[in-house]
């Protein structure tokens, strides 16, 4: 990851989690009675931020307040262990914000607030001054509000980011979004963002209502985390872009927002397009849920799961589908290069001419006539191989990046749909006769015509099998 300053300003916690066993109900109420096993603290609040942040390799300060306590010293002591450095600010009044959470058996059974409202720093004028130099300083700011006190006011922080270049990302709180007017990010889930904007009862209206707060709040960009629905990037002069959530086992969601913001900066300080970013950010999500608590994903973690995914997206892909892949591939300045055929019975001259069409470009689409467009095309007895064997076959091959099927005839609706940045087929066509070429070369892409390996093909694969079972 990069080494470049992130500063993580916002309300600090002190998470405590008390784990054991319920075996019985109590005597003296209806209540289990748990016996406790073990027992563990953890940095919560932004803190989780930034011990996310020091999880993926970044560079990373913390700010905050603390109370004048144990709890305080304990805090201070993890950040310590954690190799987090901190300008925290002392409050002498209160006490450091602690939640106690009882576990058995992976269920959360109760928890315990010790907190007390009014925290404030904003008459420390030298507290205040320093807060400004870290931001001077970092390639990124986060804010992470808990609508506990510290983020109160936030504007002074974004205004001084804002006047040094300096993006910033707040995961919001509360019913009053407009004190985060001119941040660079917003990601707040989609309960925060309907108890802001009203119930959205349609995908239009949820989208209507995304880009106006977008524009309201003058921000660069929102990212909607929407639970099983993934997440909603809203840019301004671009289309809205959904990532679908990755099916997962969901043990624990505390904590997952702080590893989405957290690695969203870590991907934006490496100089990864917003886009790419946030695909990145709903894999780490995707790893956190699967934890129990406020946990973190670790390079390793999530380097893995990204190539998993990669992986598992060398295969037959929906419309749908193809557009996420394309729009991140796209945001990463990478060409597309499209060609579809029937494919049925793969010899050489197909896998020689899939490896010259990959080597026009970045990524390489191969649309696949489905079994009933290639039996109008060539009659009941083809094909000889279903759809699913050729896609995946195909989806096999290394210069093959993703499979789609059409059912049509020709590939020319789906050509419109997707507008590869080279379109290829055979040398046996003529520009004019290729389907979907207007479309590609009217929005600035290229046809290209590729010669085939003499003496291959499937009709003489098919007449040689014949023959020789005779």
């Amino acid at each position: 990851m990069s080494q470049a300053l992130i500063t993580v300003i916002g309300d600090l916690m002190l998470d405590r989690y008390w784990f054991g066993a319920a075996k019985r109900i109590s005597p003296e109420a209806p209540i289990p009675v748990i016996n406790i096993q073990e027992t563990e603290d953890r940095l919560g609040g932004a803190a989780n931020v930034a011990l996310n942040l020091r999880s993926l390799d970044q560079s990373v300060v913390l700010a905050g307040a603390i109370g004048n306590d144990t709890d305080g010293e304990r805090f201070m002591a993890l950040c310590d262990a954690h190799h987090i450095p901190t300008e925290c600010w002392t409050n002498h009044a209160l006490p450091t914000i602690t939640k106690l959470r009882i576990i058995s058996r992976q269920q959360h059974m109760l928890r315990c607030d010790f907190e007390e409202a009014g925290i404030t720093h904003q008459t420390d004028a030298a507290y205040h001054a320093r807060l400004l130099k870290w931001i001077e300083q970092s390639a990124i700011v986060i804010l992470s509000d808990y609508q506990k006190g510290f983020l109160s006011d936030p504007a002074a922080y974004i205004a001084h980011a804002k006047a040094h270049n300096i993006p910033v990302i707040i995961d919001p709180k509360g019913l009053d979004f407009t004190k985060y007017c001119g941040a660079t990010l917003l990601t707040p889930n989609r309960s925060e963002f309907e108890a802001v904007v009203g119930i959205c009862p349609t995908e239009e209206v949820f989208i209507k209502k995304a880009e106006a707060l977008r524009a309201e709040l003058d921000l660069t960009a929102l990212l909607i985390t929407r639970s099983e629905e993934g997440m909603t990037l809203i840019q301004a002069d671009e289309a809205p872009f959904t990532i679908p959530a990755k099916a997962q086992d969901v043990y624990d969601v505390t904590g997952a927002g702080d590893t989405v913001i957290a690695t969203l900066a870590a991907m934006l300080a490496e100089g990864k397009p917003l886009t790419e970013a946030a695909v990145i950010a709903n894999i780490a999500a995707s790893i956190v849920v699967g934890k129990l608590g406020a946990s973190q994903v670790t390079v390793d973690e999530l380097n893995a799961a990204i190539t998993s995914r990669e992986r598992a997206h060398h295969l037959v892909l929906t419309l749908d589908e193809l557009q996420v892949e394309l729009k991140a591939a796209r945001a990463n300045n990478e060409t597309i290069v499209m060609t579809n055929g029937c494919f049925d019975i793969l010899h050489k001259g197909h896998v020689t001419y899939l490896n010259e069409a990959r080597q026009l470009g970045d990524r390489l689409i191969v649309a696949l006539n489905s079994d009933r467009s290639i039996k109008a095309l060539k009659g009941d007895n083809r094909p000889i191989m279903d759809q699913e064997s050729r896609a995946t076959v195909l989806a096999s091959l290394s210069a093959v990046d993703w499979v789609i099927i059409f059912d049509e005839e020709t590939p020319e609706n789906l050509i419109n749909a997707l507008l590869p940045d080279v379109l290829v087929k055979g040398s046996d066509y003529t520009v004019d006769q290729i389907a979907g070429a207007n479309a590609v070369l009217n929005n600035g892409g290229r046809v290209e015509l590729l010669s085939f390996v003499d003496g291959y093909s499937t009709t003489k694969a098919i007449e040689k099998i014949k023959h020789n079972s005779k």
